[in-house]
């Protein structure tokens, strides 16, 4: 399967933005449905803002999101970091739950299950527990399964089918790039109709899969698109080619025309479709007065987790950055050693607490050699993956002294930071700080209330990206 040219983008007809946008409007105020937004790692709110994000999925938790204004809620369950046994285990939990709080408020839901717009994940385990459970404790029955990979903002794009990664002039076929080497979560399949089928060792096969095309999509073949969606059946899944988000806006016009008639869908998806189904507006990348306490003169600091490519680039870059940063390494290697990852942690925490006092922002890196286990069991593989970023992201929940910012980089090491460092349990999203890179306002109930938590996913941003957000953050107060 061959690279792309970006000019394959010429191909595709142009539409009217702002007519797709009013129609809409009016169709998701005919949907009148709850949007819950099951993230496996907290990156899936990088399209979003003012919206609630709940780090439990109890009975409290999802009641509360239910009961929000707003429709739209995300619950964080950082599954990507779970052995399969326990993704089950807590996605039939979550299907039970949500049954039951749909039962006692009577509101009818739409439920999305995000991740990684390279497709890493626990695929198909995830939807297939929940809707084994939902089905199971209620009467809801599903026809099938919506796929939308797409994520303009990452560089994820499906044309004729074809999942593509951006690698800078060039489109990547997904299963040719780095992402799916994925020791946990690797894959072969570039075709999404073929991805299912090695995914689901054959249960679903490329041939029953409905694939939604971008000609029709660009020539607003509403009622096509519609009859398609109308005739699935058995849970076999859709496949939505997307180079713009506009193309997901309009296969939302005909999903809610599906869904009007008595169709049930469960998303697997990255974060597009969560803004456009939640009909969340765009608004401004976040600036520096909104995020920076004025009276707090201690130094930030940035957690650096993640070892794909585009997180090496950037943390090479980050040492041209204006002011000056201090740079400390973790040996994740001493996993080897008894004790050595607590050895490890003190010795980080006091030396970076001294660069922090003294108004300096620090840099705390994972080893840029990956520690991985000579195995293929992904499960094992996994376990020493956490164990690693445990220790690593308690540095934050031991630190003694509140800094101006927190980063960090990667989707388990800011997922660890955010709910087990930082203690969060229901966090605002303020919006993003560049594209793709979301805000969290913590709650009062966390270690530092009150702190905006930068959550940068490790495959995002171009080289510079991090390094212009340190540098806008570090700059001195005036």
């Amino acid at each position: 399967m061959e690279k792309l040219s970006l000019d394959v983008f010429k191909r595709y007809k142009e539409v009217d933005v702002k007519r797709i946008d009013e129609e809409l409007k009016n169709s998701l105020a005919r949907l009148n449905r709850k949007i819950m937004v099951l993230d496996d790692d907290p990156t899936g709110v990088q399209t979003v803002h003012d919206v609630s994000v709940y780090t439990s999925w109890d009975e409290e938790a999802i009641k509360s999101g239910f009961n929000e204004e707003n429709s739209i809620f995300f619950i964080l369950t950082n599954s990507r970091g779970f052995s399969k046994e326990e993704t089950i285990k807590v996605h039939s939990e979550i299907g039970a739950t949500l049954s039951e709080v749909a039962k006692k408020t009577g509101k009818d839901y739409i439920l999305i299950s995000r991740s990684d717009s390279t497709m890493r994940g626990h695929y198909p385990i995830e939807t297939a527990a929940l809707k084994r459970s939902i089905e199971k404790e209620s009467e809801k029955r599903f026809d099938g399964e919506i796929i939308i990979p797409f994520f303009k903002e990452g560089g994820r794009f499906t044309i004729d089918n074809v999942h593509y990664v951006k690698e800078g002039d060039f489109l990547t076929p997904a299963g040719q790039a780095e992402f799916a080497r994925d020791k946990s979560f690797g894959y072969n399949s570039s075709h999404l109709g073929e991805y299912v089928d090695e995914k689901t060792s054959g249960q679903f096969i490329k041939e029953s899969c409905t694939y939604i095309s971008l000609v029709d999509i660009r020539k607003e073949n509403i009622e096509k698109i519609t009859s398609q969606l109308m005739a699935v059946e058995n849970f076999n899944k859709v496949i939505v080619n997307a180079i713009d988000d506009v193309d997901v806006k309009i296969f939302v016009l005909a999903y809610i025309s599906a869904v009007l008639q008595n169709k049930e869908f469960i998303f697997r998806s990255a974060a597009t479709v969560t803004k456009v189904l939640g009909g969340v507006s765009d608004i401004p990348l976040l600036l520096k007065e909104k995020l920076i306490e004025k009276e707090n003169e201690n130094g930030g600091i940035v957690l650096i987790g993640s070892h794909v490519n585009k997180t090496t680039q950037q943390f090479e870059a980050l040492k041209g950055c204006k002011e000056p940063l201090e740079f400390i390494e973790f040996n994740q290697h001493l996993i080897l050693k008894e004790n050595g990852l607590q050895g490890e942690v003190i010795r980080v925490i006091s030396e970076a607490e001294k660069h922090i006092k003294s108004g300096k922002t620090v840099v705390v890196y994972t080893n840029r050699d990956r520690f991985d286990l000579d195995t293929d069991d992904e499960d094992k593989q996994l376990e020493v993956s956490v164990k690693i970023s445990d220790a690593f992201t308690s540095i934050i929940g031991k630190l003694s002294i509140r800094p101006n910012f927190i980063i960090a980089k990667g989707g388990i090491t800011s997922s660890d930071v955010g709910t087990k460092a930082l203690k969060v349990k229901k966090a605002l999203v303020m919006g993003q700080i560049k594209p793709g890179i979301p805000v969290w306002m913590t709650g009062e109930e966390s270690k530092f209330p009150k702190m905006p938590y930068i959550i940068s996913p490790g495959n995002i941003g171009e080289v510079d990206t991090l390094k212009e957000i340190v540098d806008m953050l570090s700059s001195e107060k005036k």
